[in-house]
This record gives structure tokens, C-alpha cells and sequence, in this order.
């Protein structure tokens, strides 16, 4: 599995008409501070996972999108099952304790087969707070021609990563030699981003309190 270079720039011109842009959703992880199984929790009479799924599904819908994959470990047929409900392809992985990097490079692997791809949303499968409208917000960023790497800046965590990220085709190289844990915040020279300001929250949910918390966030 190799992300080769691209055969022209991933940023659109301002004036670009459409560009194939494709969703990635992150959900091979083990979810072991959580306790196992943690995508598969019920959050409002839903799986954690449901939540990134039917968003995808929705932009797809408006015409945001023109696809979407999402990496789940091999063997996981509840996971599975929901990928396939919403009409979405899934990216096995059989080794999700080589941690987030492998999965980023198996999704941007299968998204070069993507008929035309330049740039993939990136979301994280354990984010069920994301809003269609800021995934409007950071598509409308790069079609404006900002950086190759654009997400959003919530205004009640600024200083905490913002996702989705919306990766320009132009920067899937970087993510080749990741090890572990570590994303595109970790890549060496490290691009420049641009940041679109959200309203609001999207915590991740890494441990059964942090699920129980989102209970009473007011978005």
C-alpha cells in the first residue's frame, strides 16, 4: 500500500466549478479507554457511530461530497452493517493496534482509487456532535482556494484540533512515514492550515464519562 504523488495540485482555483471531494471517516480504533466496543455505545438511542455515518450520508445528499469510505476494523460486522446501511464503502483493517496513522493511510490508499479525488473530509468515528453546516463552512474554505489542510476552530475549545479536516490531495504524501497515534498535525514539514471559526463544541468521546457528557452539551 503506497500513497503515490499527485498527478496535479489538490488546492481547487477560486473559480473551479466542482471538484471531486471524498469523506474519510476514522473508525478502526480500539477504543480501549473506553472499554471495548466503544462505537457501537448508544448515545441517544444510536451508535456513536451512527452519527459521522448519517452526516456523510447528508452531505453526499446536498451534493457536498461525492463519496464515502470508512475505515473499521476487519471482523467488525456491526460496524459493517452500518457502513453499508448508508450506502458507504468500507475500509478494512487488520491491524488497527498500528494506531490512527494506519488507518489514515489505508483510507487515503483506497481514496486514490476514487474516480478524480482531490481532497478527502476527514472525520473521526467517536465525533457524533459534527454539524453539516460547519462541513459547508470548511468545504466553501478551499473552493475560496485557502491552504491544502483547512478545519475548524470551535469557539468553546480554540485551542483543541478542529475536525472534520479537509486534506487537500497535494498533502496525502505526508501522512507515508506516520507511525502510531500520530496524524497530519504530526507531519514533518508540517503544512500550513487554514482555520474556519465553528460556534459551539465537538469533543470526542474516549472514555464512558466523556459519553455520559455529552448528554448535557448544548450545541
Amino acid at each position: 500500500m503506497t500513497l503515490h504523488e499527485p498527478h496535479q495540485a489538490g488546492k481547487p482555483k477560486a473559480d473551479a466549478k466542482h471538484l471531486s471531494l471524498h469523506a474519510l471517516v476514522l473508525a478502526a480504533g480500539r477504543g480501549s479507554r473506553f472499554g471495548g466496543s466503544k462505537l457501537q455505545a448508544r448515545y441517544r438511542d444510536q451508535p456513536l457511530l451512527a452519527y459521522p455515518l448519517a452526516l456523510v450520508a447528508a452531505a453526499r445528499e446536498r451534493g457536498l461530497i461525492d463519496g464515502g469510505h470508512v475505515v473499521i476494523p476487519a471482523g467488525d460486522e456491526a460496524s459493517c452493517g452500518l457502513v453499508r446501511d448508508m450506502k458507504l464503502d468500507a475500509v478494512l483493517n487488520s491491524a488497527p493496534e498500528q494506531g490512527l496513522s494506519y488507518s489514515l493511510q489505508l483510507g487515503l490508499a483506497a481514496l486514490e482509487q476514487a474516480e478524480g479525488a482531490e481532497a478527502a473530509l476527514i472525520l473521526l468515528g467517536d465525533q457524533p456532535l459534527v454539524r453539516l453546516e460547519v462541513v459547508e463552512a470548511i468545504i466553501s474554505a478551499w473552493y475560496a482556494g485557502e491552504e491544502a489542510i483547512i478545519r475548524p476552530r470551535y469557539a468553546a475549545s480554540p485551542d483543541v484540533p478542529g475536525h472534520p479536516v479537509l486534506v487537500a490531495r497535494s498533502a496525502w504524501p505526508l501522512i507515508r512515514d506516520l507511525q502510531g497515534d500520530a496524524g497530519f498535525g504530526s507531519t514533518r514539514p508540517r503544512p500550513r492550515e487554514t482555520l474556519v471559526d465553528a460556534t459551539g463544541h465537538n469533543p470526542d468521546v474516549d472514555t464512558l464519562s466523556d459519553l455520559q457528557a455529552l448528554e448535557v452539551i448544548q450545541q
